[in-house]
């Protein structure tokens, strides 16, 4: 007879985002999730698999929760330049959840060593800078952001911005700094 499960799949999931992101996939053993997470080892087996498609369906949880937040914030009826500086300003503001970006981080210590990490995150990338592409756009043809600049330069060097925020914001104590360098890669846009 099959075992009724006694947890919530996204809750524990969520649980193991969070380990995930703040120790690192190898410094995250079975045991640290099996206590974090609140659930059997068998559990975690029988629902995710082993630990790296734990910490694959974990990322895949993750970016598809970012993907939802930055389309939201994208739909907000806003100037260009004010989503686009809520979409770095986004980086900053982590109330209760570790600092940076497990995206980042993931691809920062796996990115080189396992393919499967590496697409997910590229395609992560890709996603971040197809939405700021089209936001430069729309403030091309809306006047906002002036007509001669590239878009698809200034979507590869305002996804570098975005991702130096991410990474900075971990050792950042100066927010201050944070912020002047949002208001110098808008500059930019004129």
């Amino acid at each position: 007879m099959a075992r009724y499960k006694e947890f919530e799949v996204n809750e524990v999931l969520d649980k193991a985002i969070q380990l995930f992101w703040m120790q690192g996939y190898e410094k995250t053993s079975m045991q640290g999730l099996v206590d974090f997470m609140g659930i059997h080892r068998r559990s975690i087996y029988d629902t995710f698999g082993d630990k790296h498609a734990l910490f694959m369906k974990a990322l895949q949880r993750y970016e598809a929760i970012q993907n939802k937040k930055m389309r939201l914030l994208v739909e907000k009826q806003e100037p260009v330049k004010e989503l686009i500086r809520q979409f770095f300003e986004s980086s900053l503001e982590k109330e209760g959840e570790p600092q940076g970006c497990f995206i980042v981080n993931s691809g920062v210590e796996l990115g080189l060593l396992d393919p499967e990490v590496s697409s997910l995150v590229e395609d992560s990338y890709s996603k971040m800078e197809k939405l700021l592409y089209n936001l430069i756009l729309i403030g091309q043809q809306t006047g906002e952001i002036e007509a001669h600049l590239d878009p698809e330069a200034l979507s590869h060097f305002f996804m570098n911005v975005w991702l130096g925020l991410r990474t900075m914001v971990k050792t950042a104590t100066d927010k201050g700094k944070l912020s002047g360098i949002i208001h110098t890669s808008l500059s930019i846009l004129g």
